[in-house]
């Protein structure tokens, strides 16, 4: 098991972000016909979802709910990976 990084929640949330920044904006464009508004509303949308996605990825990195630790090597023999709170010797 891998603990993201910080780095990796920013880019998963720019990546969704432009996704869902485009639908939202064609779609405000399909009801207004209004490009300022459309580009408006979705750059107001994108700025905020994306800060409340990273905040959100980095707390329930924090948690440790439905998380297993592992225990057992891997099927291939290789070592269990420690968990993110464990240090290495």
């Amino acid at each position: 098991m891998f603990e993201e990084s910080a780095t990796r929640s920013m880019i998963k949330a720019v990546s969704w972000r432009v996704l869902a920044t485009l639908t939202t904006t064609l779609l405000v464009y399909a009801f207004t016909g209004r490009t300022d508004i459309a580009v408006t509303i979705g750059l107001l949308e994108a700025t905020i979802k994306m800060a409340l996605y990273y905040f959100h990825e980095r707390m329930w990195n924090r948690l440790n709910v439905g998380r297993k630790p592992i225990t057992d090597s891997h099927p291939t023999g290789a070592p269990a990976l420690a968990s993110p709170s464990e240090k290495p010797e």
